[in-house]
C-alpha cells in the first residue's frame, strides 16, 4: 500500500513543476509582448502620436475579458492584469516621447 503523504508529496511537486513551466511561459510572453510595445512606443515618438490610445485600450480589456471567460479565469482579474501592462506601456511610451 501506498503512503498517502508520499503521494500528496509527489502530486504537490507535478504541480509545482507545472507552475513553474507556466510561470516561465508568463515571463518570456511578457517579454515578448514588451518587445514589441517598445516599437509601437517608438513608432509613435517618432510620428508624435499619443502615448496612449484608450479606445484601442478598451477594446483590448474587452477582449481580454471575453478570452479569460472562455479560459474559465475571472474576467475582473483578467481585466486587472491587462490595466496594470498597459499603464506600463503608456509610462514607457511617455519616456520615449521625451
Amino acid at each position: 500500500m501506498s503512503d498517502p503523504t508520499t503521494l500528496a508529496a509527489r502530486l504537490l511537486k507535478g504541480h509545482r513543476e507545472s507552475i513553474d513551466r507556466l510561470d516561465a511561459i508568463l515571463v518570456y510572453t511578457l517579454a515578448e509582448r514588451f518587445k514589441q510595445t517598445q516599437a509601437v512606443g517608438r513608432l509613435k515618438a517618432e510620428h508624435d502620436l499619443p502615448s496612449s490610445d484608450p479606445a484601442r485600450e478598451a477594446d483590448q480589456i474587452a477582449r481580454l475579458e471575453a478570452l479569460a471567460e472562455e479560459a474559465d479565469l475571472d474576467p475582473e482579474f483578467a481585466k486587472k492584469f491587462l490595466t496594470f501592462i498597459i499603464s506600463e506601456v503608456i509610462r514607457h511610451h511617455e519616456k520615449l516621447q521625451k
